[in-house]
């Protein structure tokens, strides 16, 4: 069922107002260009090889990270290129403070200070909530922003959020660049990033991608493509226009990995698949569409806007183990449903920049209106399967048939947003950010299985408060201590439902205290570390006994240290690299931890050139023990702790033509990298290598 847009005359006001099309938030003209001279179109953030020099995202503004009082990791196209990521999982697995969740084997699910979800994903800046994979093919950086910040993001974020920044068309000159890989593993991939100016004022960059996904479960194959032209034009009198649309095709099996055994995950059964080999299967079809504008309205003055319009049409289906195996050659019991999802958003914001000087005090003032609609269509059904237990000394696959219904909702959400930032710059030693936001948040719909007679809705309006402030001892050096708050609706991530019950409860609340430093050692090197203190109230979580039901658990507290490395430490030699400590637990009862969260994480990643031609790299990712759920019995499963180290050499065969070796797991470990809950445990893959020819012309 679709419905008619509830605010298009705000979402159109948005975008009105400019006598051309232009720019993404973040567009600048280059300093000191002439009349007529070629600029560049979009400026998403600089980098230094693996170190970022500013952003976009955190502020709205194009700010040096030194300057923003909030912890950032920034991931950038050298170093996705360098570790050949091919998933935001694999991306994230090198960011400490953040773990990766199993999203049921059909999404991307994530807990960054203790928080679990799968909603708070952006593309750049711009909200992008639909449960599916995202791909890496058309990126130019991946940024994990920690914290809640609804000033700049609005509701949910609560421990933070992930960002993805696009590659943008160049009007510097045309290039064509080809890679292609394949995996001992099996998985193959082949993209291409074509960029062509169009004239002095205008180019066109096209990026497309072609996967077949395989890993080493003995069921589990799949195939991924994506097209996402863009073009982008200077019209001229400080007005830029952008037009993006990308589309996306996922089809694979969804897997959800293997049971417990003892509170364990059930040993000697890396490989196998608890589903069944006919049914399980997630498939999504996906339409980005984005308009940006921006004006240079006065050297002082800009204006920028950003329209994004997505629509979803996802389905999947699950067999999997709805419980511990009763031995280790026992059985292992199992359910099944199907969940179709289609979800249209149309989403807006308008950002008017104003820089101004008082005396030796200098603003950046953001004035903001954000607007929303999203419209979701759900319908899940349960199965009935051929056999309701897996035994495991014989074993056999089920299959099913989804013929019980279970729910039926629609909703519609509206949002409303206006906010207000000032970045205030005391002499250079001395500065503050200061901001509030204000959202309206507007959920109607009906559940026509449970109760099609009783359409549920809530509307709320929440302010959210940021503060910063910013010491510099010396210009490379900034300290830092900040206060933030964000919100989350109790209709949740992805506003399926709404009891009678959750009706009546206020959202749930997240408060960041953090202090901490940043020091740019020298141009190209940087060094971060935050101390911070989480707190969630009217919290809830999915039931241990029954994931698909939430409970409520009071007030959680997450107390942590977070240090980041990035950069180049030598001529030639290149790291990546971060160290998380997290305390995630009730309030009131130390005994109950947050699910998903370990207390120790590590990683870092090493590139080093030992010829103009030849490179090696060299990685390793240490993850303590988590509880796959909630511990709030002795009952709940624990996933061991890891260490995986990880491999490269790169070889230029000649200026146009690279060779490329990544092995991943060097040590052959056995690891377990996240789950779903109790009893769907991901098993890490055992050592493989992925070999890839990049060529560009």
């Amino acid at each position: 069922m679709r419905r008619r847009l509830a605010c298009p005359s705000l979402l159109a006001a948005l975008l009105v107002g400019a006598p051309g099309l232009a720019m993404a938030e973040g567009v600048s003209v280059a300093e000191g260009a002439e009349p007529g001279e070629v600029s560049p179109l979009i400026v998403t953030g600089a980098s230094h090889g693996y170190a970022a020099v500013d952003i976009v995202t955190a502020t709205k503004t194009d700010t040096p990270l030194l300057d923003i009082p909030q912890s950032i990791q920034v991931v950038t196209r050298q170093q996705l290129d360098d570790q050949a990521m091919r998933s935001l999982g694999e991306v994230l697995h090198y960011v400490p403070g953040v773990t990766v969740g199993q999203g049921e084997g059909n999404r991307d699910q994530i807990t960054l200070r203790g928080q679990n979800t799968s909603a708070d994903f952006f593309l750049d800046g711009v909200r992008d909530d639909t449960q599916y994979y995202r791909g890496l093919y058309n990126l130019e950086r991946v940024e994990v922003l920690k914290g809640p910040y609804a000033l700049i993001f609005g509701r949910g974020g609560g421990g933070g959020i992930i960002n993805r920044v696009q590659k943008t068309p160049q009007p510097g000159g045309a290039f064509v660049a080809v890679l292609g890989s394949v995996s001992s593993l099996d998985a193959r991939d082949l993209s291409v990033d074509l960029n062509s100016p169009l004239g002095e004022r205008a180019a066109v960059r096209l990026n497309g991608e072609i996967v077949q996904l395989a890993n080493h479960r003995d069921v589990y194959e799949g195939e991924r493509y994506a097209l996402n032209p863009y073009l982008a034009a200077d019209l001229g009198g400080g007005w830029r226009a952008g037009l993006s649309h990308e589309i996306v095709h996922d089809d694979r099996v969804a897997d959800r990995g293997i049971p417990s055994l003892n509170g364990r995950p059930l040993p000697g059964q890396r490989d196998r698949f608890f589903g069944s080999q006919r049914d399980n299967r997630a498939t999504v079809d996906a339409g980005l569409t984005k308009l940006r504008i921006d004006a240079d309205l006065s050297q002082v003055l800009r204006l920028t806007s950003t329209l994004l319009y997505g629509d979803y049409d996802k389905a999947y289906a699950n067999v999997y183990a709805s419980g511990p195996a009763t031995a280790r050659l026992g059985t292992v019991p199992m359910a099944s449903y199907r969940d179709v999802t289609r979800r249209t958003n149309l989403l807006a914001q308008v950002n008017l920049q104003w820089d101004v000087a008082t005396g030796p005090v200098e603003h950046r003032l953001l004035a903001g209106l954000e607007a929303g609609d999203q419209e979701t269509d759900n319908l899940r059904r349960n199965g009935v399967l051929s056999s309701p237990v897996i035994n495991l000394a014989a074993p056999a696959y089920p299959t099913a048939t989804f013929a019980i219904p279970n729910r039926e909702t629609t909703s519609q959400v509206r949002t409303t947003s206006a906010y207000l930032q000032d970045q205030i710059s005391l002499g250079g030693r001395f500065d503050v950010v200061a901001g509030v936001r204000y959202d309206r948040f507007e959920i109607e719909g009906v559940d026509r299985f449970t109760n099609p007679d009783r359409p549920f809705g809530r509307t709320d309006e929440k302010v959210s408060p940021r503060l910063g402030l910013i010491f510099k001892p010396r210009p490379e050096l900034s300290l830092y201590a900040s206060y933030s708050r964000s919100f989350l609706p109790r209709s949740g991530d992805q506003f399926l439902s709404l009891t009678t019950a959750q009706e009546n409860l206020a959202p749930e609340a997240f408060t960041n205290h953090e202090l901490g430093a940043k020091w740019d050692i020298r141009p190209g090197l940087n060094l971060t570390a935050a101390l911070f203190q989480l707190e969630r109230s009217n919290a809830t979580t999915p039931d241990p006994a029954n994931p698909a039901v939430s409970i409520n658990v009071g007030e959680t507290r997450t107390r942590g240290l977070e240090l980041a490395i990035s950069g180049s430490v030598l001529p030639g030699w290149q790291v990546s690299g971060g160290y998380a400590f997290q305390d995630a637990h009730l309030v009131g009862n130390e005994a109950v931890v947050l699910s998903q969260v370990p207390r120790h994480q590590a990683s870092l990643w090493n590139r080093y050139a030992v010829t103009p031609r030849l490179g090696l790299g060299l990685g390793v990712i240490h993850q303590a023990s988590q509880y796959a759920a909630i511990r709030t019995t002795s009952a709940t499963t624990k996933l061991p702790a890891f260490t995986r180290v990880d491999a490269a050499v790169f070889y230029e065969i000649s200026d146009r033509l690279e060779l490329q070796v990544n092995i991943e797991n060097l040590l052959d470990e056995t690891w377990f990298p996240d789950a779903h809950n109790n009893n769907n445990i991901s098993t890490g893959a055992p050592r493989s290598a992925r070999v890839s020819l990049s060529a560009r012309f």
